[in-house]
Order: C-alpha cells, then structure tokens, then sequence
C-alpha cells in the first residue's frame, strides 16, 4: 500500500542534497563548485567586467552594502570585516577590508565561501577575485587584512525585481581545511603576504577585473 509518509520523503531528501551540495563543493574543491553551477545553473555563469572609472560613474542613485564575515567551529580564528557598511554611488568602484587571525599556536589552513543577499540583486554585484575558493593559511598568532575592490551595476536600477532592494549583503564564512599533509599545508596560500601584495597591485592598477560568481538560486 502506498505510504504518504514515503512518497513525500525521498522529494525532500533529494532537495536537502542539491541544497548541502554547493557549500560541500566550494570547501572541498573550488573546480568542482564552479562544474557544479555550469551544470545546474546554480548561481548562474560567472560573469566578467571592468568597473567604470570614477570619473565615468554618473548615477546619483546610492546602495548601501553590509558586511558579514563568519567562522565555522572549531577554526581558531578571528574574521570580520574592517566596516559594517558603506554607502556608494551605483557603479562606482569602493574598496573596503576583511581582517583575519590565527588565535591557536600552530599554522592553520582554511577556505572561504561567500553570498549575496538578496538574491534578486546578486546578479548585479560585482567584487575583484579575492580569498575565496583558495586554500589560505596563516601562522600562529599571524594576522591578515584583505583588500576587496567591488561595485553594484547601474543595470540593477532597471531591473523591477531588483530596484526597491536598498541593501545588499556580502557574507564570507571559513572553514578549516583538516588532515593536510605538510606539503598540502605549504602549498596554500599565505593569506598575509598575498593580501599585502594585492593592496599594493590594486593600488596601482588602473583597471581592475570584476567577477560575479555569487549564488543566486
């Protein structure tokens, strides 16, 4: 006989999978999460552009975008962002920091996932790559202040989905990365000298590549 109970839950457990399949992938294999949204269309093609100059941006129209940044148990770090929120003009290009620090005494190595909310205004959010989808790692008591460069598409105003959102909201969350050999371990990143060394190029540079890349399903 046919049992209510079942025939709802194998539907409900195949959508609890999809939904743990994307965070799964990003710690575990960047590749594989990037494989995983080309096939299912899970936050949609990862989009590519050159922010417009200061001097170009002519919208008077301004967002405000919030900052979030977590830990995930049992990483021994501090993470948070330099600022809660700024306010900026659409399509102008902003810079703002993350700040990070190992709290243990040994070396740790962790990966970074990140969202933005809400969705229908994802699409129009555009940062420079930054620490996500790489192994990083930072020495005992060593601390990190990263540089992220990013600016909200004008198009998102003519967009009616989109148009009455009047926050946007870039979340980070790291997680350790566990059972590295040695070798796994000196090969991640070394978040503190890359995050330097980015400050400097983006200062710099007088373009900069932007990526969309967030979840937006």
């Amino acid at each position: 006989m046919d049992n209510p109970r079942i025939r709802h839950f194998w539907p409900l457990a195949l959508t609890a999978v999809l939904l743990a399949l994307p965070t799964a992938a990003v710690i575990y294999s960047p590749t594989l999460y990037r494989m995983f949204c080309a096939y299912t269309g899970y936050g949609g093609a990862v989009k590519r552009a050159v922010a417009p100059k200061a001097a170009e941006v002519t919208s008077d129209k301004t967002i405000t975008v919030a900052f979030d940044a977590n830990v995930a148990p049992p990483l021994k770090w501090s993470f948070e962002p330099g600022q809660r929120s700024v306010t900026v003009k659409f399509g102008a290009p902003t810079k703002v920091y993350y700040r990070a620090k190992n709290l243990s005494d040994h070396t740790i190595v962790a990966r970074a996932v990140f969202n933005v909310t809400p969705y229908q205004a994802a699409s129009y959010f555009f940062k420079v790559q930054c620490f996500c989808f790489t192994n990083e790692r930072l020495g005992p008591g060593e601390s990190a202040e990263m540089p992220l460069i990013f600016y909200v598409d004008p198009h998102m105003l003519k967009d009616k989905d989109a148009q009455s959102v009047s926050t946007i909201t870039l979340s980070y969350t790291f997680y350790e990365q566990k059972n590295l050999t040695p070798a796994e371990v000196a090969a991640a990143r070394d978040l503190a000298a890359a995050s330097r060394e980015k400050d400097a190029a983006l200062a710099k540079a007088s373009t900069a590549t932007y990526e969309n890349d967030a979840p937006r399903q």
